[in-house]
């Protein structure tokens, strides 16, 4: 085996299926897509309408006042602002309460594995169903209860008013993958050596102190991989809007693209805005990166001494 990994040749001939793959199914797509976001139109669609037009798509999409830009501020829908902040909830809310959970968890509850279960069980669960069971609760049950505490609605309702539609949308995803980042950095804590733990409890760190100074350093890299899952997720997010605001509003950069494309028919618009979540999530992946990198630590070789 040792002789095979050596051998570059070897090496290359596992790895080019997977590379052709992975070219077919992404890079290409990705190279494509550019491509036509700089296109009045797409070719094979507008034929011999299609000219260059350089970044206008991507000009549109940050003009203020255009009719399907995504700097709207004055209509509330903003959607790069919208994803922004679902990024923000999700780092600082979703994912520490995640930690919160595991590192109860892993010092040990009664019933560790009945809690651990019961939070995974939103991640299992579609997130179609997640977001009808939600929209219920917006349409029916939360009404019962405003009138019940004898408090006023939002105007429209939960889902249609600008000021809680948004945040209304984000709680049913913060909650259903709450479980799935426990998941991970509860495993990551149960990877750390017990020796490393016993040894700092015999130096008197318990509670938070462990906490913050052994435990959640140990577990960088899957902090790391939290991390990138949530803001890529916060990015690309969905399926959840799509069905809580009823398939008609633009206010995530995901919808945007989908309703461009799919009911206005602007192929090439909705290819710049493609490109623009993609070049996000590629930007957040390196500044996360660049943040967890370790600082490699330089040694020198003690000179010897002349007599």
């Amino acid at each position: 085996m040792k002789r095979v990994l050596s051998n570059k040749w070897s090496i290359a001939v596992f790895v080019l299926p997977t590379v052709l793959f992975f070219t077919y199914i992404v890079i290409i797509p990705i190279i494509k897509t550019a491509v036509y976001s700089m296109l009045s139109e797409i070719p094979a669609i507008a034929k011999e309408d299609s000219h260059f037009v350089g970044l206008d798509n991507y000009v549109t999409m940050f003009t203020q006042g255009k009719r399907n830009a995504w700097w709207n501020t004055d209509l509330g829908t903003s959607a790069v602002i919208n994803s922004l902040k679902y990024a923000a909830s999700s780092v600082f809310i979703q994912l520490p309460f995640a930690m919160f959970i595991a590192l109860l968890l892993v010092n040990g509850v009664k019933g560790e594995s009945f809690y651990r279960n019961i939070f995974f069980i939103p991640v299992v669960i579609s997130s179609v169903v997640v977001s009808l069971l939600w929209q219920r609760i917006y349409k029916d049950l939360l009404p019962n209860l405003y009138d019940i505490l004898g408090m006023q609605m939002p105007k429209g309702g939960i889902l249609a008013n600008k000021d809680t539609k948004m945040w209304a949308v984000f709680i049913p995803v913060l909650w259903q993958y709450v479980g799935y980042h426990m998941l991970l950095m509860y495993g990551a804590l149960r990877s750390i050596s017990t020796d490393i733990i016993e040894a700092a409890t015999v130096d008197g760190a318990t509670g938070a102190r462990l906490a913050f100074r052994i435990q959640i350093p140990m577990i960088k890299p899957m902090l790391k991989v939290c991390l990138s899952f949530s803001l890529i997720g916060s990015f690309k997010l969905f399926d959840t809007p799509w069905i809580l605001l009823e398939r008609s509003n633009k206010s995530l950069p995901a919808l945007s693209m989908y309703i461009e494309m799919f009911q206005n028919h602007k192929y090439s618009y909705a290819s710049a805005q493609a490109m623009f979540i993609v070049v996000e999530c590629l930007i957040f992946t390196v500044l996360l990166n660049v943040l967890f990198r370790e600082k490699k630590e330089k040694y020198s070789l003690p000179r010897k001494e002349t007599a």
